[in-house]
């Protein structure tokens, strides 16, 4: 009943990203396999859609570096491809990034400062240290501080594909 319910708009997901037919069908067919697999221990913080996108997500990421696909190729390629999204999609963007508002809103105050200039803001590790008065390892500390916690909260599957979408 999950797969029947969820496998076509999944597939369209990763079609748009991948562009072959096979290696989309595998993808959508081992996510559900993985849920399976997983059922017992699976703890999903999110929607049921909103997880499984990102599973699939992840999978298309795990695709493309297979492949070889450097990093910046692979942003620019999903750039160009996310811009023809669905509603489904679009809800499921706005979701996760109240999601992730609300995470970050919760991280101790220079924790989230040192964040949200690194990530609003982009500016380096050095800008921010200059600008705050710390040390450059003093922002790479709160730095992977808030990853983790936005990886703890969101689940390792949505924080990597919050990473290829944002």
């Amino acid at each position: 009943m999950l797969y029947n319910n969820y496998w076509k708009v999944l597939y369209i997901s990763a079609y748009n990203l991948l562009k072959d037919k096979e290696v989309c069908e595998e993808i959508i067919q081992d996510v559900f396999i993985d849920i399976w697999n997983k059922r017992k221990e699976l703890e999903i913080k999110v929607s049921l859609k909103s997880y499984l996108y990102a599973c699939v997500r992840y999978k298309v990421f795990s695709q493309f570096r297979t492949n070889k696909i450097t990093r910046v190729e692979l942003l620019e390629e999903l750039d160009k491809r996310l811009q023809y999204t669905t509603p489904e999609t679009k809800m499921m963007h706005q979701e996760l990034k109240q999601h992730i508002n609300i995470v970050v809103e919760s991280l101790p105050e220079k924790c989230k400062r040192v964040y949200k200039l690194s990530r609003n803001e982009q500016l380096s590790h050095k800008e921010i240290a200059d600008q705050l008065g710390i040390s450059t390892k003093t922002v790479e500390n709160h730095i992977t501080n808030a990853l983790r916690v936005l990886r703890a909260s969101l689940g390792e599957a949505l924080f990597i594909a919050l990473f290829l979408n944002f």
